[in-house]
């Protein structure tokens, strides 16, 4: 099931679709982060008139590695010692697409430690959007029965995985500058 749902997922991904995914978080919207028409059409489905950036996530550190100018040596032992999903912002990303990188050159990243989401990431080999399953501005859904029919039916692809569970909270997210600088955006 597992290998079949990972295939459906990288097909729709890679024709530059929209998926609903559960992530090691929340049910998730995604598509290729290295897509920008991609990246656009999910903007829009979400209904996001700001231009907020979303967060991508990488299977391990040698994708995160590849997608940032550098990692600060404090981002390590964040990742290590980390006991929930940590999403950490990094300065100068590279090889994603330019309508995910925010203004002051930051883009949000989660490393990913188990699930779908990391078999999922090891086969498609690039990083993919990460933001909750509704439209801007409206709740969280904490289950797959809370997702609004908009979103279920507006998706080129929902994953057919882990529909009973009840969502863990969102990934804490710390700011890290190449500078130093250590900013705690949500706990």
């Amino acid at each position: 099931m597992n290998s079949f749902e990972i295939n459906n997922t990288i097909k729709s991904l890679k024709q530059g679709g929209i998926i609903l995914y559960p992530t090691d978080t929340v049910w998730g919207l995604g598509c290729d982060a290295t897509n920008y028409s991609a990246v656009e059409k999910l903007f829009k489905f979400k209904k996001r008139k700001d231009r907020k950036t979303m967060i991508c996530l990488v299977s391990d550190l040698k994708m995160l590695n590849y997608h940032l100018e550098e990692i600060p040596e404090a981002a390590y032992s964040i990742l290590e010692h980390a006991v929930d999903p940590t999403t950490i912002v990094y300065d100068k990303p590279l090889r994603v697409s330019e309508n995910l990188i925010a203004a002051d050159n930051t883009l949000a990243i989660r490393v990913i430690k188990k699930g779908f989401c990391v078999d999922l990431l090891k086969k498609f080999k690039k990083p993919i959007v990460s933001t909750s399953a509704n439209i801007a501005g409206k709740l969280t859904p904490k289950t797959f029965q809370e997702i609004d029919e908009y979103i279920l039916k507006g998706v080129d692809y929902v994953v057919n995985l882990d529909r009973t569970k009840k969502a863990s909270k969102a990934s804490s997210i710390i700011k890290l500058g190449n500078n130093g600088e250590v900013k705690v955006i949500r706990k």
